[in-house]
């Protein structure tokens, strides 16, 4: 189920066809989604309510890199690579999401896939982009129990076509609002003098709290109280942070990440302000950036895909023929960002179904019924 099907359009902006990321010509999204036990945490054991989610911006990134620049709304969270982002205005890796305790080993995991790719002989450098939200509420965060393999599995499976949305990969364990969250996806066409390429953007959705929560301008959180959806915290057992859970439960301690893919033709410091818009389409929906949240966002272009090289001495001319679209329209491309930051969301929402996971907590699915009645 997705936002459209209960007859919610956000925004005037035209979706892609397939309303995701992947309507950006090349890009793939894989998943791995651990779901494993029942009943009272026993660290290390489960229960386990996690995984990964890999975002492949095109098949050859890591020798053809793309132009990339991120943004940071608050900073409680992790993403690794980000400073390489930064000095060199370049994406030279896939993108993976995960939870917290678990971006080492998706870092590395990367790093290994890259050298299998390129044989071990090769001299050459990795820094992953791995981002993270806490899904420690529903999961036994602290028994880390994502591996490489299951990174491993996500990359092979990486392909086109509509995402899984929803309580899947990187999103398994996570809360939205109080409600259950996870990984969202939709996408823009910019058309017209603006150049005709799409905007998609995936989210893997962890932040809010309830009574902010708002779509289409209805306060949804507020008509949909607590005492009609219990809120998560209203299942934690009085004893779970001493069983190991590593936080009490907390309306809006969370965190959203926000990755942003175009095909247009952007330089570095266009896809950074394209990346700082994001943090609209979460304020849209009710969203401010609490404290205990990581809001994490990069943005990748690959409009300019196969013109530069990881360098790689001799792989590319001393002047390259670069492409940059017009700032003139780069407006268009803000709009188009916010919408479709503001829809997967809310796409994250609709598909995220009800979850028990360890002690008994129960994190409740955002009722769709109800939602569209609110809303049509």
């Amino acid at each position: 189920m997705r936002a459209r099907e209960l007859g919610i359009e956000i925004g005037d902006g035209t979706p892609g066809p397939l309303n995701a990321i992947t309507d950006v010509p090349g890009v793939g999204i894989g998943h791995t989604t651990l779901i494993e036990g029942e009943g009272s945490l026993h660290v290390g054991s489960g229960p386990i309510r996690t995984g990964v989610t890999v975002i492949v911006p095109h098949a050859e990134v890591g020798t053809r890199p793309v132009f990339a620049g991120a943004h940071r709304l608050n900073g409680n969270g992790e993403m690794t690579g980000l400073e390489w982002v930064r000095e060199s205005g370049m994406l030279t890796t896939p993108i993976a999401l995960t939870n917290t305790h678990s971006v080492g080993v998706v870092r590395d995991a990367l790093v290994a896939a890259d050298v299998n790719r390129r044989g071990a002989s090769e001299i050459f450098w990795s820094l992953p982009v791995v981002g993270e939200t806490w899904d420690g509420m529903l999961n036994d965060i602290n028994g880390m129990h994502v591996r490489a393999g299951h990174v491993h599995d996500a990359l092979e499976q990486a392909t086109g076509g509509v995402p899984s949305e929803g309580g899947v990969g990187g999103g398994t364990g996570m809360i939205c609002h109080d409600f259950k969250g996870g990984i969202g996806t939709a996408s823009r066409v910019v058309s017209g003098a603006a150049g005709g390429f799409s905007v998609g953007v995936l989210v893997q959705a962890n932040h809010g709290r309830r009574e902010r929560l708002t779509i289409n301008g209805v306060g949804v959180g507020e008509e949909i109280g607590r005492d009609e959806v219990p809120f998560p915290e209203d299942s934690l057992p009085s004893d779970a942070s001493a069983a190991g859970s590593g936080m009490p439960g907390m309306s809006g301690a969370g965190s959203i990440i926000v990755v942003v893919g175009t095909d247009a033709p952007l330089l570095p410091h266009q896809c950074e302000r394209l990346a700082q818009r994001a943090g609209f389409g979460i304020a849209r929906t009710g969203g401010v950036g609490e404290m205990t949240s990581g809001d994490l966002f990069l943005c990748f272009a690959t409009g300019n895909a196969g013109r530069l090289s990881n360098y790689k001495v001799g792989a590319e001319p001393v002047r390259l023929p670069l492409e940059m679209l017009s700032d003139l329209v780069i407006t268009e491309y803000y709009d188009a960002v916010i919408e479709a930051t503001e829809e997967a969301i809310v796409n994250a929402l609709v598909a995220g179904a009800t979850m028990t996971g360890r002690d008994g907590v129960t994190v409740h699915g955002l009722p769709n019924d109800r939602l569209a009645g609110l809303l049509n």
